[in-house]
């Protein structure tokens, strides 16, 4: 199972990307982990990251599918993968597809937290002026919000397209969005089963 979630800041991707792992076995791949880890591990592809980030640049999507193929060739033998922060573009998403169909391997479903931005905005500035937590600044919240938005508004289409993209609503109560992450996940398996019996019948003629 592989799995992409999109969800704003403070939507609770987080929280349900923890229950994912916790009670499917998958493996979060966090893009910002992943650079850390191969840069401690002093591995080849290691020191190549460790030199582009003291120089302050980016990696390259080269790198970060590099750096993904390397965990899913670690792991065969996990139930599957969470994908966060990755892809953010379009071109991104090509190439992770691209290095998921060369292992036999696709995305199975695209999860979006859907929120009402200004409810998200509003939660925000209330825990901001009760906690006083500098990431809950509203105005930089609503650049970081903003941002969300522009980099994943073309990628739903895409995952649409190909018949991947599910919404569920992030504004309910934890239980209720897992719940429905949950009910996403089991018409996944379905499908998934459906498309293998389908492909026995053909080879055998059933």
């Amino acid at each position: 199972m592989n799995l992409i979630l999109f969800g704003p800041p403070a939507a609770g991707k987080g929280t349900q990307a923890k229950k994912l792992v916790k009670d499917h076995g998958l493996i979060q791949l966090s893009t910002g982990d992943m650079l850390r880890a191969a840069v401690a591990s002093g591995s080849d592809l290691g020191e190549r990251v460790k030199l582009i980030m003291e120089r302050g640049d980016l990696v390259s999507d080269e790198i970060v599918i590099a750096l993904i193929e390397e965990q899913v060739d670690n792991n065969t033998d996990v139930a599957g993968f969470i994908y966060d922060g990755f892809p953010r573009t379009v071109a991104q998403a090509e190439a992770l597809d691209a290095a998921l169909t060369g292992r036999g391997m696709a995305i199975d479903s695209v999860i979006r937290l859907k929120v009402d931005d200004a409810a998200l905005m509003e939660r925000i500035s209330s825990r901001f002026a009760e906690q006083g937590r500098k990431d809950d600044n509203p105005e930089t919240f609503g650049v970081r919000l903003g941002n969300y938005n522009k980099q994943t508004a073309p990628l739903l289409p895409y995952y649409a397209a190909q018949g991947k993209l599910a919404e569920v609503n992030g504004m309910e109560s934890i239980d209720n969005v897992s719940a429905q992450v949950a009910a996403v996940l089991e018409m996944v398996k379905a499908k998934k089963a459906s498309e293998k019996k389908g492909f026995f019948a053909r080879l055998f003629g059933g």
